[in-house]
């Protein structure tokens, strides 16, 4: 029903509109308690036009390394960091020390970004680009965190919409 809610609202233009996802389906590195928030700066479903400037605000209970994915309203993946090092505590992306900025850009739809946390630092062995849909973006996902501990890795979603 939120979906067909979603679609409809969508359909119609409404920009108003809240809504809520259950984040972390399907994935195995979820609910492990070491993400504790991850917002755009504008705030969870909000809405940026092409061109805007984006954040994102990461908490996490403990330091570790994080690597930030997004998936486009097309499907298509991106890294937009891999894995920073992060201290417990807050930390705001894109960083000073990483000189870069992240720029919206179409196409106009629903953008999902994904925090994928490991205490170890993670290896480059996987590619996290490419085309995806639900179940291909989790497959992913659960392919770069296989090699660590269920107790050790964390997963959180957030998103927001291009106008």
């Amino acid at each position: 029903m939120r979906t067909a809610f979603l679609l409809g609202s969508l359909a119609l233009g409404l920009s108003a509109c809240t809504v809520s996802v259950n984040t972390n389906a399907g994935l195995s590195g979820a609910r492990s308690n070491l993400i504790s928030s991850l917002r755009p700066d504008r705030g969870e479903g909000s809405s940026y036009l092409v061109g805007d400037q984006v954040s994102f605000s990461l908490t996490t209970r403990t330091a570790g390394y994080v690597t930030l994915i997004s998936l486009d309203p097309n499907g298509r993946g991106n890294v937009l960091i891999r894995g920073a090092a992060v201290p417990a505590g807050t930390t705001t992306f894109p960083r000073t020390e990483d000189a870069v900025t992240y720029t919206v850009s179409e196409p106009r739809g629903l953008q999902r970004v994904r925090a994928i946390f490991t205490r170890v630092r993670p290896s480059a062995d996987i590619v996290l680009q490419g085309n995806y849909n639900g179940d291909t973006w989790n497959t992913a996902t659960n392919s770069y965190l296989r090699p660590y501990a269920q107790a050790d890795r964390d997963v959180q979603e957030t998103y927001f919409y291009i106008r």
